[in-house]
């Protein structure tokens, strides 16, 4: 009979919902084209790799959809019911197993009736075998140590000896003379090869019998780790179900309060700008990773960690889903804390700009805006400030001719003709400016003159069409946002999108939240703004700069016209 699927809508694609022990039994049956994932590596994810590698049937690193499959049905040919699997527990009750010699090993090691992976741990590390004797030692090992330190200078000693016997080789005054003759240090030498070579064939004849004597327990050692991981990982290979799982607030790379599972890709959370980013991903290949990981559609920073107890590093991408760019920059100083709660010291080291949010994409053109002016005054003062150092630089280096002494530079005469030219410019560019203003003004009366209503509406048509097009182009990018691209530039074989939409964004970037202050800053002098004056301040700059940018233009144009006159 053929096995009835569970589909549902996960992450914007319909995917299989493995829930159950009959979906793990007919697991093969699964047309493959259905799975979201079709390989991951064995390396850099949140289980262990051990678990992983009892999976890894090949043994090429990497765990695709065949190794997947037979390790299922392995499971169900040693488990009287998979749904055990479920309970996702390193222990099973020796009632649960089916195969016969894995319950003759798991018997002995059973407590009421349940075998654990603590349990079957520490037999392998007590086990014990009869052992080979190690040969005893022809002298201290201060003795042995000794003779390796000086066996190459006592070797070269006779041999020149020999040559110089033959008149072919001559001994260096400064030679070290052996304390010994040459038979007594060839005899040495004879009797300690022989006693390493004697330890260490024993030494491999007892790891050769212990790792036999250990064998049998590791098939139950493998059942027991699958017994914990399997479920996780068909989770996050079938579907993406752990991901997409509801959570509630993020305990900082531990978890959620309401302990629903995190994906086995998300590698803990990055706390930078009053933001906690619980998308992390360790990051094997930087340079591969930014090459394919702009497809993503994400606001990407990406960070070197270093934990400072015990040295380790490593890289992560972080995808910021809320809020504004603000203070995220090249060089910026974080927190990265791992899935086991360790903090690490995080350096931002490369971001990839894609919009956060409407509200960033909003502000963006006055942002872009702001930042090119800024731009043209610092190189307009950089500019002169080249200008004139080269200038004093020319005058100090420029010696006077000679018998005259260095005259002050005279200021040149005041030239009325030279600059009527500008001053009839100001006056007017002053008169359009104010034409201009007063034309504004004329149309505000006229327009708030019309209806209550309209001078509301035409600041929000203004806006509209200064900003509306970049929250357009935002909220497009931003309901496409797809996870695939970061997980395949780590090595993985995505097999269908992992849509990252603005709702789903918003659970995965936590704000800081602050109450209501009452209390006043003893040290503030100035009183702050409120939210609505903030505004207002922002709507009078746009409206300013528009009218600037008008009178500009209609000045040039002008200056085009009187081109052709």
């Amino acid at each position: 009979m053929k096995h009835t699927w569970t589909y549902a809508n996960i992450g914007g694609n319909t995917r299989v919902v493995i829930k159950n022990g009959k979906d793990i039994q007919h697991l093969a049956e699964l047309d493959e084209k259905l799975w979201t994932v079709l390989a991951c590596p064995t390396a850099g994810l949140e289980i262990p790799e051990e678990s992983l590698q009892c999976m890894d049937t090949n043994c090429d690193s990497k765990i695709h959809v065949a190794d997947v499959v037979a390790t299922a049905e392995w499971l169900c040919k040693v488990l009287r019911d998979p749904q055990v699997l479920f309970e996702g527990k390193a222990a099973l009750a020796l009632t649960d197993i089916k195969d016969d010699a894995i319950l003759a090993v798991a018997t002995p090691l059973s407590v009421d009736g349940v075998v654990t992976l603590e349990g079957v741990k520490g037999a392998i590390a007590g086990t014990t075998i009869e052992k080979q004797a190690i040969p005893d030692a022809p002298y201290d090992g201060d003795v042995i140590a000794a003779y390796k330190a000086c066996q190459a200078s006592y070797a070269q000693y006779f041999q020149t000896m020999k040559l110089q016997a033959l008149g072919l080789a001559a001994m260096p005054a400064d030679a070290a003379v052996p304390g010994m003759t040459e038979e007594q240090f060839t005899e040495m030498g004879k009797k300690i090869a022989e006693y390493e070579a004697g330890k260490a064939a024993a030494e491999s004849a007892n790891a050769a019998a212990l790792t036999v004597a250990q064998t049998q327990y590791k098939p139950l050692e493998k059942l027991l780790l699958l017994c914990r991981d399997y479920v996780t990982l068909l989770h996050n290979f079938v579907s993406f179900q752990d991901f997409y799982a509801k959570r509630g607030k993020a305990l900082l790379g531990r978890g959620n309060a309401d302990e629903s599972p995190w994906a086995i890709f998300q590698a803990g959370t990055l706390v930078i700008d009053q933001r906690a980013c619980n998308l992390c991903l360790k990051v094997s290949d930087m340079g591969k990773h930014n090459t394919q990981a702009a497809d993503s559609g994400m606001y990407l920073i990406y960070c070197n960690c270093k934990h400072q107890a015990s040295g380790q590093t490593m890289q992560i991408v972080a995808a910021m889903t809320v809020g504004d760019i603000r203070n995220l920059k090249v060089g910026k100083n974080a927190l990265f804390y791992d899935r086991q709660g360790r903090d690490w010291e995080a350096e931002v080291v490369k971001i990839i700009d894609n919009p956060i949010s409407i509200g960033q994409a909003f502000w963006s053109p006055y942002r872009k805006l702001g930042d090119w002016v800024s731009g043209l005054i610092t190189k307009s003062a950089a500019e002169k400030e080249k200008k004139s150092f080269a200038d004093l630089t020319t005058k100090l280096q420029t010696p006077p001719a000679a018998g005259q002494a260095a005259q002050p530079a005279q200021p040149a005469p005041f030239d009325i003709a030279k600059f009527a030219g500008i001053f009839a410019a100001i006056g007017m560019a002053v008169g359009y400016i104010g034409a201009f203003f007063t034309s504004l003004a004329t149309g505000v009366k006229d327009i708030a003159l019309y209806a209550w209503w309209a001078l509301p509406v035409a600041i929000i048509s203004l806006f509209l069409v200064i900003s509306g097009p970049s929250m357009v182009l935002a909220w497009m990018k931003l309901r496409k946002r797809n996870l695939a691209p970061l997980l395949n530039a780590n090595g993985w074989a995505v097999n269908a999108d992992a849509i990252v939409n603005v709702l789903f964004g918003n659970t995965l970037t936590e704000q800081a939240q602050y109450p209501i202050v009452k209390l006043k800053d003893p040290h503030a002098k100035v009183k702050k703004l409120t939210k609505g004056g903030k505004w207002a301040i922002a709507v009078a700059a746009i409206i300013l700069g528009i009218a600037i940018a008008v009178v500009t233009l209609y000045l040039c144009g002008l200056r085009v016209c009187a081109c052709f006159i």
